[in-house]
């Protein structure tokens, strides 16, 4: 006898209540998650996920932003205090020894760090695309601060020391690390008529870039640590970035050609094409490098990379290369990402821990090249969809984003790479966040392709012309 079909059994009731349980779970608890987007809650062949598996509204996006926005508008201060009684010193008039930047919420966010300035490059993506002047008021009041103390502390640096000074990074600068990514985010805010005019910092920082930085007999930018001649994968967005925008901001050819010629040739040196990864890092001086692929190395690579084909002139020569091995990259992130949407600490490693930075930057840099129409929405969009969901649920209440891995160095083992602590109080992860969901923004509302949901997955499907 068939059972009939107007009535469910008792195991049916329960696994539905228990369907709709999961499916209406609470914004921040943890999975198993139903789809939302399915009304049907006996569809047994649609599963549960670790994290909200759903296409998410423009609404859930923007709130994430802000939560973000909200947390570090508290935790980055701009405030000069002793360093000894950590009282505010409010007149700059007076010479202080002890005087200093305020690091901010346990001194993990200062003003002049390349941390910082991916965050104001993320600020300021977030702002174009919710139109909200809260995300430009931050950056403008971080850049008020420092034309603001910029004198003061080189003033101070004349007493003690460059080297001792609060602004050290920019009276004494000696490192990639000291200069681009603040450099690129100031050229950024300028061309968009943000805060005072820092034309000299910008001078100073991509002279440094350009003309002082240490380099490789082939011209690549390097470091003299921790081997006389090591290349960092870091170092494509402590240089590219800056290189492109002054580019753009002078309209000399000479800043294009040499983003350019820094992109190529660092992929030359780290870029495996089999693969399709960077390696963190090699020693000129070592033959047969391991190559260890740390997330947030390749996070930077992409990044930057991304940002030099914004600007890079559609016929320039070295154009087609550089965009070859992005499309190669993404197509091995792809590959990689994890069920939970995120993306490995050591990318081939999935016994590696989730890691948030690299997925930012990941995201931000997949749904930016689906949007510039560098990548496919068919083959990609899903993947960006994925991942930012995945990210998203790493964003506290707070605002603070989780299981972000601390500043690391170029090391030469997985135990060091595995085991480095994660902290929502360190600045990494901030603004690749911020540039990750202002570009999900643009994918979703991009003309250019339509999203629907056939067997229980998402499709972008471009429009016909």
């Amino acid at each position: 006898m068939q059972p009939n079909p107007r009535f469910l059994s008792p195991a049916r009731w329960t696994a539905m209540f228990m369907l709709a349980c999961v499916a209406f779970a609470p914004l921040g608890a943890e999975g198993p998650y139903r789809n939302r987007d399915n009304p049907d809650l006996g569809d047994e062949a649609e599963g549960t996920y670790p994290i909200p598996y759903h296409l998410p509204q423009p609404a859930e996006i923007t709130a994430v932003l802000e939560r973000i926005h909200a947390n570090l508008d508290r935790a980055m201060e701009t405030r000069v205090i002793n360093a000894k009684t950590r009282a505010e010193i409010t007149d700059l008039t007076v010479f202080n020894p002890d005087a200093v930047a305020s690091q901010g919420d346990r001194d993990g966010f200062h003003v002049m760090t390349y941390a910082t300035g991916v965050t104001h490059a993320g600020m300021l993506a977030a702002g174009e695309a919710t139109g909200d002047p809260r995300y430009q008021a931050f950056v403008r009041r971080h850049l008020e601060f420092l034309g603001r103390t910029i004198p003061y502390f080189q003033a101070q640096a004349k007493q003690i020391g460059a080297k001792q000074s609060s602004y050290r990074r920019l009276f004494d600068t000696n490192a990639l690390d000291d200069s681009g990514a603040m450099c690129a985010a100031l050229i950024k805010a300028r061309l968009a008529g943000i805060g005072p005019d820092l034309q000299p910092a910008i001078t100073h920082w991509a002279e440094y870039i350009r003309f002082k930085e240490f380099r490789l007999a082939d011209g690549t930018l390097a470091r003299r640590r921790p081997q006389p001649e090591s290349l960092w994968a870091d170092d494509a967005y402590m240089c590219i970035p800056a290189l492109a925008q002054m580019g753009r901001l002078t309209g000399d050819p000479a800043w294009y050609d040499e983003a350019a010629k820094q992109a190529v040739q660092l992929a030359r040196h780290l870029f495996n094409p089999q693969v399709g990864l960077y390696m963190h890092g090699r020693h000129l001086n070592q033959p047969l490098t391991a190559e260890f692929r740390w997330g947030r190395a390749n996070g930077w690579v992409i990044m930057a990379q991304a940002e030099l084909l914004d600007v890079l002139p559609a016929d320039h020569p070295a154009r087609p290369e550089i965009l070859a091995t992005y499309r190669r990259h993404v197509q091995a992130l792809a590959e990689l990402q994890s069920g939970a949407g995120l993306w490995h600490q050591m990318l081939d490693k999935p016994d590696s821990y989730l890691e948030s930075s690299c997925t930012a930057m990941f995201v931000y840099a997949i749904a930016h090249g689906i949007n510039r129409g560098w990548l496919s929405p068919v083959t990609y969009g899903s993947v960006a969809q994925a991942g930012w969901l995945g990210l998203a649920a790493q964003v506290n209440d707070q605002g603070q984003v989780e299981n972000s891995c601390v500043g690391t160095t170029l090391a030469s083992d997985h135990v060091y790479y595995y085991n480095r602590p994660t902290s929502a109080h360190h600045g990494h992860a901030y603004g690749p966040v911020l540039l990750a969901g202002a570009e999900m923004l643009k994918l979703y509302q991009n003309p250019a392709f339509t999203i629907s949901r056939q067997f229980r997955t998402y499709h972008f499907v471009p429009r016909l012309p």
